[in-house]
């Protein structure tokens, strides 16, 4: 993308929504910052980094910020709601990552952290921010579904990612729930440290992917919590890729619902994988052939996508009957 390119689409999404827009750029600043600090500040939190995360939701935020300001130029009569979720998910988006920032110049770990009053009371505001946020989000899916759209295909490839993306945020609070190991402690302690953890099986810190840091020995729910955060990006993109390939809008249509339907499958499979404490990258043969069921199932709805459909054969066997006739 050019330079010229870059700047219109950036006035396209200011004009849609200048809080999330800033906002969305800002947050390009303040990973840039996150990395910086990952150089100055050798500290590990949880057995990875202490600015991995900070810099990990910077871009998350960036990212989700900008997409829903490109998801307000399909909503142009809906401006009542479209500026109460762009500045309500503004300053939820801010303050998640201003709490985040803090815990990490502290030293100290910012979700599932209750180890003193000051950090129950930070773990707290931020979950409910969260729920605030997911709550907006699920209006603005609402508003997506009964919008009318020029291109369908599109239409049904940006509702079905979000609405994708709602339950996947939705899946974090399958994270906050005090594991076995936290409730025996403190049952014996009368003392709660941590109450949730990311990993499945075992406490959070364990040995973990580069980069993402999800865990390379257990369950992680953080493999399909990202998976479905990313589902409004993600789908609408594929289905661009696919649906590019056929002219005609019905078949366009069906490309988005396949994409779709592939995506939630693959959800679904990865998230009963973490819930059972199977690390993503050692699959067991349920998982396997959950993974090949999913693959046949893509490649088979591809196909019918692709494939020549049946009114060219129709009009080929007319040409045919015309000819002998």
């Amino acid at each position: 993308m050019g330079m010229r390119k870059l700047v219109a689409s950036i006035g396209v999404l200011w004009n849609a929504s200048r809080p999330l827009t800033a906002a969305g750029l800002g947050m390009l600043v303040v990973l840039v910052a996150s990395l910086a600090a990952m150089v100055i500040d050798p500290r590990v939190v949880t057995g990875a980094p202490a600015w991995l995360k900070p810099a990990k939701f910077a871009l998350s935020t960036a990212i989700y910020a900008l997409t829903l300001a490109w998801l307000f130029t399909y909503l142009p009569a809906r401006l009542r709601l479209t500026r109460l979720v762009g500045w309500g998910t503004t300053l939820i988006l801010i303050l998640e990552v201003a709490l985040i920032d803090m815990q990490a110049a502290r030293g100290v770990t910012s979700h599932f952290n209750v180890a003193t009053a000051f950090d129950a009371i930070v773990f707290s505001v931020m979950g409910a921010a969260i729920v605030f946020a997911w709550a907006l989000a699920i209006a603005l899916a609402v508003a997506l579904f009964r919008q009318t759209f020029a291109d369908p295909a599109m239409g049904w490839a940006i509702r079905l990612g979000m609405l994708l993306t709602v339950l996947g945020s939705g899946m974090g609070g399958l994270m906050t729930r005090p594991t076995g190991d936290q409730l025996a402690t403190a049952r014996a302690t009368r003392v709660m440290a941590t109450a949730g953890a990311h990993t499945v099986g075992a406490a959070d810190g364990g040995p973990g992917l580069p980069g993402t840091g999800w865990s390379r020995e257990h369950g992680d729910l953080r493999v399909p919590h990202f998976l479905g955060l990313h589902a409004v990006q993600i789908i609408p993109l594929v289905t661009l890729l696919v649906g590019g390939r056929v002219a005609s809008a019905a078949r366009r249509r069906r490309a988005a619902l396949v994409v779709a339907a592939s995506y939630a499958m693959l959800f679904v499979i990865l998230l009963a994988q973490a819930l059972g404490g199977e690390p993503v990258i050692l699959p067991g043969p349920p998982t396997l052939a959950a993974l090949a069921t999913w693959a046949a199932a893509t490649a088979a709805g591809l196909v019918f996508v692709l494939a020549p459909g049946r009114r060219n054969g129709s009009a080929a066997r007319s040409k045919q009957g015309l000819s002998v006739v």
